[in-house]
């Protein structure tokens, strides 16, 4: 693994002074997912006449085909090597300043409206944002992302403003068929940018984060190869110091955090609005990080495309645009150096989406998004990822089954894979798990030791194999094997959830508290979780954190939250009890406890002197069960 290198020694760009707009302008920024280079033509005339009176880019490429590191890259100004971000639901450290952020701090109004979960605010690209409106199912349609935008836009009286508007549409399922979605997408970028430009001195840049293989070289969606199907992209800008026209030479969009800056009177180094020769950078590592295939970097200087992976692949793009023919590789100094020090990620990045929660992950799904959860064994003679296309439909589908929870569709699927690729670590994991999720104890413990004998070191398969023997009889096994994990990689967050499981049986319960604690740092506890942590509080008598932990459940829960007996006798022993009246109140009469919530209400009522509190006495002794009776009789508030 080569060591990682400052990214700007990457290309040869000179520092260029453009000049800075008199006044600072509105600045938009619209993404188009999903859209190649080539679906822009008649059915696009919004982008079109936008084009027309701008700067279109007849040779932009994205910097990784995927949606987050995409955007990433736009809004740090850094290739994936550089702000670590290789796949989607790997969160953007806070370490990487974005443009958002630069805005803000000069004085910038922001707003920023996505149409998909796999730009959710929990990615990391919120910061700055004054608005980060996010969809609460896992996409929307342009007409909905444009109509909140909109409506943020006309209420925004200050200048200046920065808008990021991020439209999902031609992203799979394609309903209409894929250049309907486009056509659709367009419509709705030509209402933007008509009541954008109304605002006054308006600044425009529409690209797209990469684009969809559509079949191409045997990839029909994108994140796995490096061709110009995914990687060559539309991009326009249009605004203060923007001569129209079209340039020719490759520029990539991590240059979009430099115009923004340079329209904003911060620093026009590297700004689009400048452009100087450079070499493009651009990388797919899924398969690299997924399944321990060959990693994919790409090259592009001029006319000529390199793909590093394995070997070299070089092609002449514009004789040759679809890259069916190779041809002899005559690439300059800048470029070798480039391939050779492009810094590759540590696979530890294969496990980075362990603290989304089961709900984010199949959301994810939903979108065709699954990433490995466990890091792949990397071999000197591993295969390469474009002579592996006729196994990605079985692996996409087999991996969203797994998230899916439908393990027995998915075996078939996995035993392909491995028949295909023997030493597939991931797909070995999820087979031997989801043989233990059905049950199949023997098929199970030989998954896992075939996981074994692929991965002998492997941390991943001793997590797996301990989760597994941790459902069954045979959990106190897995005891030893949890905690030895817990202690050698304190955030592996499927072994805390185990291990914390495992206390409870133990009956320690304190043990249980500080495990889970520590894993809701690590990601978002569920309602579910929460009131299951408030229930455990209770045991120990932690009072403040039980009202806590059933607080926040019943804040995202609402009217379906059903512990209100629980949170109302906590809230009674913390003293509080004009809160915990209302928590009793809550609880229906077809409740299990509704004799312990009808005596607990009592005491309250006592308590609070409420002109109706023998009444409330006499209510929980007529309803009185085995639980509750004694309790009454001893009850000395109920002497009066």
């Amino acid at each position: 693994m080569k060591k990682a290198v400052v990214l700007l020694l990457l290309v040869a760009c000179a520092k260029h002074e453009a000049p800075a707009p008199k006044q600072r302008p509105n600045i938009l920024v619209v993404t188009l997912d999903t859209t190649r280079y080539d679906a822009m033509g008649p059915h696009t005339p919004s982008f079109h006449a936008l084009a027309a009176r701008g700067l279109q880019f007849r040779w932009a490429y994205a910097t990784v085909p995927q949606t987050l590191p995409s955007h990433a890259s736009m809004f740090t100004g850094l290739y994936p090597a550089g702000h670590g971000v290789h796949e989607n639901a790997r969160p953007l450290d806070a370490k990487h300043p974005l443009v958002a952020e630069k805005l803000k701090a000069a004085g910038y109004g922001t707003g920023a409206f996505v149409s998909a979960f796999a730009l959710a605010k929990r990615f990391g690209l919120a910061r700055g944002f004054d608005v980060y409106d996010e969809p609460s199912l896992p996409e929307r349609n342009a007409k909905e992302t444009t109509d909140r935008a909109l409506a943020w836009l006309s209420s925004q009286s200050a200048q200046p403003l920065f808008l990021w508007v991020h439209y999902y549409d031609p992203h799979y399922p394609y309903a209409p068929d894929y250049r309907g979605e486009v056509a659709f997408m367009d419509s709705q970028l030509g209402r933007l940018v008509a009541a954008f430009e109304q605002k006054g001195n308006a600044a425009i840049l529409v690209l797209a984060d990469h684009g969809e293989g559509l079949g191409e070289h045997g990839e029909q969606q994108h994140g796995n190869l490096l061709y110009q199907s995914t990687m060559h992209v539309p991009l326009v800008i249009a605004g203060p110091g923007v001569t129209a026209g079209v340039r020719e030479e490759p520029v990539t969009t991590r240059r979009v955090f430099h115009t923004i800056v340079d329209w904003a009177g911060i620093d026009a180094t590297h700004s689009l609005r400048a452009t100087a020769p450079e070499v493009i950078m651009g990388e797919a590592m899924k398969p690299f990080l997924d399944y321990g295939w060959q990693p994919q970097v790409m090259a592009v200087e001029g006319k000529t495309k390199t793909i590093l992976a394995g070997r070299a692949e070089v092609y002449d793009v514009v004789a040759d645009p679809g890259e069916r023919r190779e041809i002899t590789p005559d690439l300059s100094r800048n470029v070798r150096a480039a391939l050779r020090d492009y810094p590759l990620p540590s696979t530890q990045a294969a496990v980075s989406t362990e603290d989304l929660d089961d709900e984010e992950r199949k959301k994810l799904a939903s979108l065709g998004y699954v990433a490995s959860t466990a890091r792949p064994v990397i071999r000197p003679d591993a295969p390469r990822p474009a002579d592996m296309t006729a196994l990605y439909p079985i692996l996409d589908e087999a991996a969203a089954l797994f998230v899916g929870e439908r393990y027995a569709a998915a075996i078939p699927l996995l035993e392909k894979i491995l028949a295909s690729d023997p030493t597939n670590l991931d797909a070995a994991l999820r087979l031997a798990t989801a043989h233990s999720s059905l049950g199949h104890d023997a098929e199970a413990l030989a998954g896992f030791r075939r996981a074994e004998r692929i991965a002998p070191e492997s941390i991943d398969v001793r997590t797996y194999l301990a989760l597994h023997l941790a459902r069954g009889k045979e959990w106190p096994q897995a005891v030893p094997m949890l905690e030895r994990i817990a202690a050698e990689t304190p955030n592996k967050v499927p072994a805390l959830e185990a291990l914390a499981v495992v206390r409870e049986r133990q009956n320690r319960f304190a043990d249980a508290i500080e495990l889970r604690q520590k894993l809701y740092v690590l990601r978002t506890p569920s309602a579910a979780e929460l009131a299951a942590m408030g229930n455990l509080a209770m045991q120990i008598g932690n009072t403040p954190l039980a009202i806590d932990s059933f607080q926040r459940a019943r804040a995202m829960q609402g009217d379906a939250f059903r512990n209100d007996l629980e949170l109302g006798v906590v809230l009674l022993a913390a003293g509080r009890l004009n809160e915990a009246r209302e928590a009793l109140d809550r609880v229906p009469p077809s409740h299990p406890g509704y004799a312990m919530a009808l005596f607990k209400r009592a005491q309250v009522s006592v308590l609070l002197r409420e002109p109706d509190a023998d009444a409330r006495i006499a209510a929980a002794r007529a309803r009185a069960d085995e639980g509750t009776r004694e309790l009454i009789a001893r009850e000395s508030l109920f002497r009066r």
